[in-house]
């Protein structure tokens, strides 16, 4: 499965006042792993940037004045969010303005595009009803690090989210593992079968294994209580 990350800053508050996209963010993940493929673009607004945006993000209209307008990357965006799910964190947001951009250039509307548009807001608000479900809060929640972000920035963003997203959607509800030819599944707890004959063992590397760590910390905070395969358990 093909999956767009997208995430906009914008000159304000509400395309409908005629604030315009200055920033798009985007990553591409397939079958649960990114790929290192993305779109990342800065863009003349063609207009002021409100003082409470450039508080958020930290540019100016004169930090954009060289860059391009909308409707020359509006294709680029287009084609690499053809066909895939695109993930966004509150997409009402996102959407109007693309939606703006787009209809400006006389084009349809930015879901039109892609496969479907996923919102991690309503999902994690779903998940954790009650709570905070910022970006930020999200990222504490889920042990995802967020301490070199000291302002906004479409492709940062659209990376903690990818990192956000690929934790809350982990889930896996059984550790046994079916192998092919129709054989039967193997419990991890049955140490006479394990491994099972044709199985790879693949070692893990030290990449992995500091992502494994932050992953248990990720579930330990949500839980409020330590993994249960940690050996020994720890608090």
């Amino acid at each position: 499965m093909r999956q767009i990350v997208l995430d906009t800053e914008t000159t304000g508050l509400s395309a409908d006042l005629g604030h315009r996209i200055i920033e798009i963010g985007c990553l591409e993940i397939v079958n649960r792993r990114l790929t290192g493929r993305n779109l990342h673009v800065y863009l003349d607004p063609e207009r002021e940037i409100d003082e409470a945006a450039t508080e958020v993000h930290g540019m100016t209209w004169d930090d954009l004045r060289d860059k391009p307008r909308f409707a020359e990357v509006a294709q680029r965006l287009l084609e690499f969010v053809q066909d895939a799910e695109v993930l966004i964190h509150n997409a009402s947001f996102d959407l109007s303005f693309l939606d703006a951009e787009l209809a400006r250039l006389g084009g349809g509307r930015f879901r039109q595009a892609c496969s479907g548009v996923l919102d991690t807001l309503l999902m994690a608000r779903e998940m954790h009803p009650g709570k905070r479900n910022s970006l930020d809060a999200l990222c504490d929640r889920y042990g995802v690090s967020n301490a070199h972000r000291s302002l906004h920035g479409a492709l940062l963003d659209a990376e903690l989210l990818a990192e956000v997203y690929l934790a809350m959607t982990r889930g896996q509800d059984s550790l046994e593992i079916t192998l092919d030819s129709g054989s039967q599944a193997h419990s991890l707890a049955d140490a006479a079968q394990w491994p099972p004959a044709g199985l790879s063992v693949i070692s893990v590397s030290a990449a992995d294994l500091v992502l494994h760590e932050a992953a248990l910390v990720g579930i330990e905070k949500e839980r409020k209580a330590p993994a249960v395969w940690r050996d020994p358990p720890t608090a």
